[in-house]
């Protein structure tokens, strides 16, 4: 069962004035959240110039059937470290299901697979990916940094990505025009 205190499965999405540009307008795909840490793919933007068969090549993967969409910019940690995010309907030995809406790999033999025809359904493919260690993520939490919404699959893989922080905010009620960066006391 899962743990109401941790974010594992949801979407982690910036507030304005989060105080990093590196995470502004940021949304992060939690995988894994726990006393030890924390775990995500970033969901906000895009490797300038690398597309999908650009990351299959450096790997002497053949594209085959792979479409050559772009890459997804996962974080700041380990950036040539790839990961993919993808549905439920494969899983590889080192597969992590995330909750009960998708799984995270990063070893070649999805790659193969995708390239292949054989892979998930779904999936967006990442480098890098953001991690807190035990306690940071909460702590930005209580500092107003991170709003966390369970998203969707619509979210994950079919929003635009340049809409999809506006859109996780409105997924979950609020309109992302009316925040601000600053905050007040009463």
């Amino acid at each position: 069962m899962d743990d109401p205190r941790f974010l594992s499965g949801q979407l982690l999405l910036a507030m304005p004035g989060i105080g990093d540009p590196r995470f502004e307008k940021a949304v992060i795909a939690m995988c894994v959240h726990d006393d030890a840490g924390a775990l995500g793919i970033g969901l906000g933007r895009i490797v300038p110039r690398i597309g999908f068969h650009e990351l299959l090549a450096q790997m002497e993967i053949q594209p085959g059937v792979a479409p050559n969409v772009p890459i997804h910019l996962g974080g700041p940690v380990e950036p040539q470290r790839g990961f993919l995010l993808h549905s439920l309907d494969w899983g590889g030995e080192d597969s992590i299901q995330v909750g009960s809406r998708w799984a995270l790999t990063a070893t070649l033999d999805i790659l193969r697979a995708i390239a292949e025809g054989r892979g998930p359904s779904r999936w967006i493919a990442a480098l890098g990916y953001a991690g807190w260690g035990a306690g940071q993520l909460e702590e930005e939490m209580r500092g107003n940094g991170w709003f966390a919404t369970p998203g969707s699959d619509a979210l994950l893989y079919d929003c635009d990505v340049q809409s999809r922080w506006s859109a996780a905010f409105r997924s979950a009620g609020v309109d992302a025009r009316l925040l601000t960066a600053g905050f007040g006391t009463a």
